[in-house]
């Protein structure tokens, strides 16, 4: 195959197959079951095909209805230049006055520019349908669509669905880098790059656009955001790589962006500064920008980390974040280019003995006085707390605070301090929790999705950002069902209104079919595994018990005394950080009322996170009855429980799933019951020795 997104084109459903062996298709199956009745609602109209050529993306759109019908049914749909009988027709509007006639003025005036429409015209026998969008890549959207209805065997009779992307932006993060590491990857090497070039097999970079096009993706950032030596290059005299990438991307509709090194005019340029209010250094990112447009026309634009964890950053001269942004914006501005400005900065250097710093109030602290100092075209990327892609954390008071700012979520696919994909964590109940969480910005009713989708303030550039969990591994996610966190995030993206009910059942049928009690069972699994991986680990919200570095396993004092910041600071009599307004770190006040009162009061705080707000000793009771020191200990007893009937629950589906996921799937959660196990006595011998308070119900505690 060519580098390009068109060699894509070309592929047989018999050339599929043999790449099928070499990895797994994920939720992209079309296996031949569950269509029949869906399809015998359309008569013949699957029996022949309309396309109306255009560019590279529609191609592979045709290509992908082809494929997925063709695996469906066993039969290719006909190429027919008709539309006197029953056909599929495949078009974007304006192309073909002839299919243009099937619309009516609402359909095109409800229809966005990334969104589709999958219209049954007539009835049969002479029934036509049609998918159809104002670009490419909607109509590529909608051919996922209409087979993801395929799959689920859903009626399509009478059909009429219009979709529109919730958020612009819809984007994946890839910490990869050269070398074919990947920072915090938990599923193998990169798919990207290995020793410092491009890796061979294009055809599964090419599966991957498709999966990540099928969930509604729409940009990709290449590269980790901690850059190094090699990666700098990438904007140098490694363009070619990216110019590879983009290629293969963009025959799915997505755009590329890089990590940059904001230290790249001394690394590549020879100046002996990157003051962002030097005009050397914004001449040369000028001339950058020129030479890196000139190789990748529809190049996004770049992703910057500054200031954080060690990496370069205005801060360096005396300036702020703005200057740094902003710099960067008007060498992209005149090619439409983007820049994303992370917000994880903090001080990395705390001292465990200052009562006073707090790591939590750190992005707010740095930004919320910047509000309407960025450039149009500048987005403030945000994590989902305030802390690091912890199990349980509150949202960033950053979301809501800043009005005059464009502003974009930031979610951790990859399981970094969730089970690293070898527990089963489904995060996207998680998610849907922080999407839905109210920030009062504009009064009641304004949820951190309106902020993210641009809605709440009216701003142009915002959306989702996901840091991927994929990797080499034949399963690409380390875990099979890690790749429902995948997919969830996709679809959550593309419409946060989307119930994580609703998105769980759609990524089982795709992946496992319609046998009921394998939907019911794996369902129930994922739905529930997130609070199972909670109890066992880190309790009411206090975080951060794993081991440094690494961050697998329980490891209490880890991080305790550690220059990161992140104390639980128990002793024998009490537990948690006061960040209370009233005699705390102050770290409530960030928030607007009344979510600064809900959180300062223990009355109103919720107790999934009390520890994160409040100081409290052992014996203090809880809503529940149980002292502190009580819920600790039941628990993690609780939790290997539920691990182990995580357990049952998929042993009982033994020869419903196929052998080979059937025993991964099994492997991963026999370690997961055995590491609960460890956990449970780790946490719990800690605090049983710190206190010296024992369990009442008697259990063992070492």
């Amino acid at each position: 195959m060519t580098n390009g997104g068109m060699g894509s084109c070309k592929r047989s459903a018999t050339g599929m197959n043999e790449i099928y062996k070499e990895y797994d298709r994920c939720w992209l199956r079309y296996d031949e079951t569950r269509h029949k009745n869906c399809l015998s609602d359309l008569g013949d109209a699957v029996k022949y095909l309309y396309f109306n050529k255009s560019g590279e993306i529609s191609r592979n759109a045709y290509t992908e209805l082809i494929e997925g019908i063709t695996r469906m049914t066993g039969s290719r749909p006909a190429d027919t230049s008709s539309l006197e009988g029953p056909c599929l027709v495949l078009s974007v509007f304006g192309m073909d006055p002839k299919v243009d006639s099937m619309l009516i003025e609402e359909d095109m005036q409800s229809m966005q520019v990334e969104g589709f429409l999958i219209k049954q015209v007539n009835k049969p026998p002479t029934a036509r349908l049609l998918i159809t969008s104002k670009s490419e890549r909607g109509l590529l959207y909608g051919v996922f669509k209409f087979l993801l209805l395929l799959t689920q065997g859903k009626s399509l009779e009478n059909i009429y669905l219009l979709e529109n992307p919730k958020n612009k932006l819809r984007m994946i993060n890839q910490w990869d880098n050269l070398d074919g590491s990947i920072e915090r990857g938990y599923a193998g090497r990169s798919i990207l790059y290995s020793d410092n070039v491009l890796a061979k097999d294009r055809e599964r970079i090419t599966f991957y656009a498709r999966l990540l096009a099928s969930i509604g993706i729409n940009g990709i950032v290449l590269n980790n955001v901690n850059v190094h030596r090699e990666e700098t290059r990438l904007i140098d005299d490694r363009i070619d790589i990216v110019r590879q990438l983009a290629d293969i991307f963009r025959g799915y509709g997505i755009r590329i962006y890089l990590s940059i090194n904001f230290a790249s005019p001394i690394d590549l340029g020879g100046l002996s500064t990157a003051d962002p209010l030097d005009m050397d250094v914004a001449d040369w990112w000028k001339k950058r920008a020129d030479y890196i447009y000139s190789h990748i026309p529809d190049f996004g634009g770049f992703l910057v980390k500054a200031d954080s964890e060690h990496r370069p950053g205005p801060y360096t001269y005396g300036r702020n974040h703005a200057d740094g942004a902003n710099m960067l914006a008007a060498a992209l501005k005149p090619h439409g280019g983007l820049v994303i400005w992370r917000c994880f900065v903090y001080n990395c250097q705390q001292d465990w003995r200052d009562k006073v710093t707090d790591r939590a109030k750190a992005a707010y602290d740095n930004y919320k006085y910047l509000d309407g100092s960025f450039d149009a075209n500048v987005i403030l990327q945000v994590k989902n707390g305030p802390m690091d892609f912890q199990v349980r954390e509150p949202v960033s008071p950053l979301f809501g605070a800043m009005e005059q700012t464009n502003m974009m979520l930031e979610l951790q696919i990859t399981q970094e301090y969730t089970g690293q994909q070898r527990h089963l964590c489904y995060l996207v109940t998680q998610w849907k929790e922080i999407l839905e969480f109210d920030t009062y910005a504009t009064g009641e009713g304004t949820p951190v999705k309106s902020i993210v989708d641009g809605s709440a303030f009216g701003r142009e550039h915002c959306g989702m950002a996901g840091v991927s969990n994929i990797g080499s591994d034949h399963n690409w996610t380390g875990h099979y069902l890690a790749q429902a966190n995948l997919y969830g995030y996709g679809r959550l993206a593309w419409d946060p209104d989307l119930s994580a009910e609703e998105i769980t059942l759609d990524w089982i049928h795709c992946s496992f079919g319609n046998d009921p009690v394998v939907v019911d069972v794996v369902s129930e699994m994922l739905l529930s595994s997130w609070p199972i991986y909670e109890s066992y680990t880190a309790p009411l919200g206090i975080g951060w018990m794993v081991n440094p570095n690494h961050h697998y396993g329980p490891n209490v004092d880890g991080y305790e005394y550690s220059r990161w910041g992140t104390y639980h600071k128990a002793d024998f009599q009490a537990i948690g950080v006061d960040r209370t307004k009233v005699g705390g770190t102050g770290f409530t006040a960030q928030y607007r009322e009344p979510n600064f009162l809900r959180f300062e009061s223990l009355e109103t705080c919720p107790e999934e996170l009390v520890l994160f707000f409040h100081r409290l000793p052992y014996t203090y009771r809880l809503k529940s009855g149980k002292t502190v020191i009580q819920h600790i200990y039941d628990t993690h007893f609780l939790g290997v429980e539920q691990a182990k009937q995580l357990r049952s629950k998929w042993e009982s589906l033994k020869g419903r799933v196929d052998t080979e996921r059937f025993g991964h799937v099994l492997s991963r959660l026999n370690e997961q019951v055995e590491h609960a196990k460890e956990w449970r006595d780790v946490i719990n011998s800690y605090f049983y020795r710190k206190t010296g308070i024992p369990d009442e119900k008697g259990r063992t505690i070492y």
